[in-house]
């Protein structure tokens, strides 16, 4: 299984910033890189991904709303 969403530890600086969006709290950090937890609790929102600074975390997958 993919964790959602992926953090590229290279490239992340352990700011917290994808922690304090995390509304589900998916992701924490851990010797100081963003880790996902849990990637059931992913609401694939998002969020992280624009919050993060240094772009070091991706959703991969598309949220389509069909009407």
């Amino acid at each position: 299984m993919v964790e959602m969403p992926q953090i590229d530890i290279e490239k992340c600086n352990g700011c917290g910033i994808c922690v304090a969006v995390c509304y589900c709290g998916a992701i924490i950090i851990e010797n100081g890189k963003a880790k996902v937890i849990e990637s059931l609790r992913c609401g694939w929102c998002t969020v992280c991904e624009a919050a993060c600074p240094v772009g070091a975390l991706t959703c991969p997958y598309e949220i389509v709303i069909e009407g």
